[in-house]
């Protein structure tokens, strides 16, 4: 499945594979072995797909940030692509003739395993700033490379936007001389990592003149269930969400938002539908 910048909005799934995700959906849970894991994994990728989704994001890795959340176990190379390659083989080999299978990691040696499984994306939450391999990973596979901004504190002296572009700047730069083509490359502001909720909300507010400073590379956005929503919520759990979740999606779309990333495909796609009939319409 090419993927067509421009005509629609795609939806990309997460799968996490993990067993300490922020949002309480990891798949990893205790006691579960490996083909529990792949069989949940499959059931709840054959869902999306059948809701809609063209992208299964499968993650292995908790990513969420310290700052905010407290320190969480670090994962090594072996046990991330442990949980994560069997995974991505089992949907490549069932669903990867209607949805892109991406790998969602920081590690080089792991994005290699898992694109030789039949990933066709790499999803970097650091933009190969803590490893740079997944940047030559997916220049060696022909893979699709998105390149999200993150850092360890949410400090920004400069300001929010400003360091953001650079950083992204930086990080495109350093892929194409990486060897991924330009028309490969997808860039994701990081809403939540690295950032207080007033710099998220900047961010989503900016979507568009980030998409035009940045050259109008294709755009991921990922708001789903994240701190800043419960934050204009008023509070509450991350599964309760979904409504300011889908008023996210709505708005960056509107700003040009290429994928959204999220947890709930069903009612979500309901949101990318509508968003895109109107946004898109052309008379």
């Amino acid at each position: 499945m090419e993927l067509r910048w421009g005509e629609r909005t795609y939806v990309m799934g997460i799968i996490n594979v993990t067993a300490d995700s922020f949002s309480g959906d990891g798949l990893a849970t205790p006691g579960r072995g490996e083909p529990e894991i792949v069989a949940a994994a499959l059931e709840q990728a054959r869902g999306f797909v059948a809701a809609g989704a063209q992208l299964l994001d499968v993650g292995a890795e908790s990513s969420r940030p310290a700052q905010f959340y407290g320190e969480h176990p670090q994962v090594s190379a072996a046990e991330e692509a442990g949980l994560a390659v069997p995974v991505v083989a089992a949907l490549a080999a069932e669903l990867g003739d209607r949805a892109r299978v991406s790998i969602d990691t920081s590690k080089g040696s792991v994005a290699r395993e898992a694109l030789a499984a039949g990933a066709t994306m790499v999803n970097d939450v650091w933009a190969g700033r803590r490893d740079a391999d997944t940047m030559a990973a997916a220049a060696d596979a022909g893979a699709y490379l998105v390149l999200m901004h993150n850092r360890e504190l949410a400090e920004y002296p400069a300001g929010v936007f400003v360091e953001v572009v650079s950083m992204l700047r930086d990080a495109v730069a350093d892929a194409v001389a990486a060897g991924v083509p330009r028309e490969r490359l997808i860039v994701d502001p990081g809403i939540g990592f690295g950032k207080t909720p007033a710099h998220s909300i900047e961010m989503l507010h900016r979507l568009a003149e980030l998409k035009d400073a940045l050259g109008g590379l294709p755009l991921l956005v990922g708001t789903s269930r994240k701190r800043v929503i419960g934050e204009l919520l008023g509070g509450g759990p991350a599964d309760e969400r979904l409504e300011g979740t889908a008023a996210s999606v709505a708005l960056a779309i509107a700003a040009g938002a290429d994928i959204v990333r999220v947890h709930d495909v069903e009612p979500i796609m309901k949101t990318v539908r509508v968003s895109d009939g109107i946004v898109r319409w052309r008379p």
